[in-house]
């Protein structure tokens, strides 16, 4: 058996949810581009589009926003575990244990003993997740900082209710059409770790609450969700961009990480990156009135430039994550809810990965490549020598 690190290449099922080709920077959803999705679409309809294959009519988008927008509120005894929670805890923290308590509200029948036999629940329970998971960051904000949440509103699209419950004003129009693009790009992305990980779990025919928990444990890691706010703090520390060429070829003398630039299906620049700077110049300039940027943003372009001359020749390019931190702190999102949003956004491919797992569903049990020693003769342990193990 050959041990090949990270399953790197290893198919590990057969999907029709997403496609990439990375050699030529193509995603595709169901089998339409990305970009056109994120010009043209909602996340409401990409959601569906993802859950069941197809563009919906306008009649079943219709029926489907009004089932989210219905189903946006929480239980007192869900916020009342947010209130119990240290003010201190991150939010990715807090998303997890509040989805995994989820369960007790929403529990399921028999484990998901069948798919046909539970479609009604399946059903519903994905609108009631991907309803919440919104609700959730953005009470969370409030919570944390001692103030009462902020009801969500019927009359508001996801994007437009997030901005609002957020702020408690009136979302503006072109941040809520951008961070609707931006949901639409990080909702689904083949079978990453955090997806992986909902397959695994799914497998198993856990409660999808526990399903979606551990898929946001897993995206909660620096090397997957969390990079876009490692980016963030690399702007910061670079400052200004003609510190840029220095601070990147010194990190690269160090063999160090350059965060956001990247990625293992990628030879070329992520297709979800060009379209978020496309975009964030757009409505930047737009904001500005001048034309003029952001510093961070000048900051980045610069970073991408460096990166580009220095480890073009390796395929790193900029992927999803160095473009959405920046467009979520001009937003005035505090960082610790850039990955939070990642799931929001992620959970519409999480749930149609766990719907579609559940279709041909087999528990997943990879076999190993042992490395350890031979056979060993049991020493009593007043016969054994000095030990070496620092932590006992």
């Amino acid at each position: 058996m050959q041990y090949i690190p990270g399953l790197a290449g290893v198919p590990a099922t057969e999907s029709k949810i997403s496609f990439i080709d990375g050699q030529k920077g193509l995603l595709t959803y169901r089998g339409y581009d990305i970009q056109e999705l994120a010009e043209y679409s909602s996340f409401e309809e990409t959601t569906l589009l993802l859950l069941f294959g197809d563009l919906p009519t306008a009649d079943e988008l219709s029926r489907f926003d009004s089932l989210l927008r219905n189903n946006r509120r929480i239980k007192y005894n869900i916020r009342q575990i947010m209130q119990n929670l240290p003010s201190t805890t991150h939010p990715m923290h807090m998303l997890q244990v509040v989805v995994a308590s989820l369960a007790s509200f929403y529990p399921s029948t028999e484990y998901m003993k069948g798919a046909s036999e539970n479609q009604d629940y399946i059903n519903s329970v994905t609108v009631k997740i991907i309803a919440h998971m919104g609700t959730l960051v953005a009470n969370w904000e409030h919570v944390r900082n001692g103030y009462d949440p902020i009801e969500p509103r019927k009359d508001l699209n996801y994007a437009e209710n997030f901005l609002y419950m957020l702020n408690g004003e009136e979302p503006d129009k072109d941040w809520a059409r951008l961070l609707d693009a931006i949901l639409i790009l990080h909702a689904e992305h083949t079978i990453n770790a955090s997806t992986f990980t909902t397959m695994v779990t799914g497998s198993t025919l856990a409660n999808p609450c526990s399903v979606i928990a551990s898929a946001i444990a897993s995206l909660s890691g620096p090397l997957h969700g969390g990079a876009n706010q490692k980016v963030i703090e690399m702007l910061d520390e670079i400052g200004e961009p003609e510190n840029a060429r220095a601070y990147i070829e010194k990190r690269l003398a160090k063999k160090q990480v350059i965060w956001g630039m990247g990625h293992r299906e990628y030879k070329t620049k992520d297709p979800r990156a060009s379209i978020l700077q496309k975009l964030s110049t757009e409505i930047l300039a737009k904001k500005d009135g001048a034309g003029e940027l952001s510093k961070a943003f000048e900051t980045a372009k610069e970073v991408e430039k460096i990166c580009a001359e220095l480890l073009g020749h390796k395929g790193v390019y900029p992927n999803v994550d160095f473009y959405s931190g920046i467009l979520y702190k001009e937003m005035g999102f505090d960082p610790g809810l850039f990955t939070p949003i990642f799931a929001v956004a992620r959970s519409a491919g999480w749930m149609a990965h766990w719907r579609e797992q559940l279709q041909n569903n087999k528990i997943f049990r990879p076999t190993q490549v042992y490395t350890g020693s031979g056979k060993s003769c049991y020493i009593p342990v007043e016969k054994r020598g000095q030990g070496d193990h620092e932590f006992l």
